[in-house]
């Protein structure tokens, strides 16, 4: 489930694998974390612009309202996403394949 829910929007957890042929997002990784295939290497912030877009797409959220506000460097990261914080949570649902 979500790391916390924000007046502002949705703070999830997300795991990421770069440099995949086939990008997606959806699935499980542990107990709470969505799982991003991105075809991006983590060059130069590549792959976390990257996962900034595909949770856009994934949300339905422009890519200026995606954010990476903890682990940068790492494959497990926390992501702000704004936006309605309801409608967000549904959606996570959905990704995490509840």
């Amino acid at each position: 489930m979500p790391v916390g829910i924000g007046g502002v929007g949705l703070r999830i957890s997300v795991r990421v694998r770069t440099g995949v042929s086939r990008p997606s997002v959806g699935g499980r990784y542990g107990t709470d974390a969505v799982l991003i295939a991105v075809a991006a290497r983590p060059v130069d912030g590549a792959a976390n612009r990257a996962v900034e877009t595909a949770l856009a797409g994934a949300f339905g959220v422009a890519p200026r309202d995606v954010a990476i506000v903890a682990g940068a460097a790492s494959r497990t990261k926390t992501v702000l996403i704004a936006g309605e914080p309801e409608a967000l949570r549904v959606r996570l649902a959905e990704l995490l394949d509840e």
